[in-house]
């Protein structure tokens, strides 16, 4: 392995790319990643290499080989919290990323100070009841931060059927709506990616002040 970049170097490489005001707001920003599986591994691993400031990353689970086909983890990590493993991971993509992994289940008696400090929060659970109790306890507990969720995207369906939309002002959400894990294939790499990609790119929009209609 050769040696890294200097901070300066890796600074002006993102700068070069997304011009130095973008960037600023890119480095400034704190994103919480609620839930580390097919959805939140990938949206952090594009986050981390956008240049985001930091990311706080909650997940009480563990690494399992049946996460391996859709998820931003290695073999050799299989039996690791996934919070401690996409950390090691992530730094590798970004050695200056600063990271705060929380190995926890976010409840709605312990969510408020582990989101507390987030510029933006970002739901990617698995179900559908851990989803609803954080939209509903983010957008009554913390109207002043945008929040980006996800909802359908199992299935071999189209990937153009994945969108995002605008629900109310801070609150957007990814996916088609629609497809279940229950409705019989489950959930596909390729697919669970492209609602993870719309869930990192609204992200960066919100971050560089681009809003949805």
């Amino acid at each position: 392995m050769g040696p890294l970049p200097t901070p300066a170097a890796w600074q002006a490489a993102l700068e070069a790319r997304h011009g130095q005001a973008l960037q600023a707001k890119f480095s400034a920003a704190t994103v919480a990643i609620c839930g580390l599986g097919g959805l939140g591994s990938h949206l952090a691993l594009s986050l981390a290499r956008a240049g985001v400031g930091k990311l706080i990353l909650l997940d009480f689970d563990r690494v399992d080989l049946t996460n391996l086909h859709r998820q931003q983890y290695k073999a050799s990590q299989i039996g690791q919290p996934k919070a401690l493993a996409l950390a090691d991971n992530l730094r590798e993509a970004n050695p200056y990323l600063a990271l705060e992994p929380h190995v926890v289940r976010l409840t709605e008696d312990n969510l408020a100070p582990l989101l507390a400090k987030a510029t933006l929060v970002c739901e990617a659970f698995d179900q559908a009841e851990a989803k609803a109790m954080l939209v509903n306890a983010v957008l009554e507990r913390f109207p002043e931060k945008f929040l980006v969720a996800a909802s359908g995207m199992a299935g071999l369906g189209s990937a153009n059927a994945i969108t995002t939309r605008r629900v109310s002002r801070r609150f957007y959400l990814c996916g088609d709506g629609v497809s279940d894990v229950a409705d019989g294939l489950g959930l596909v790499a390729s697919r669970v990616a492209v609602c993870a990609g719309h869930q990192a790119h609204m992200v960066l929009r919100l971050l560089a002040e681009e809003y949805e209609p």
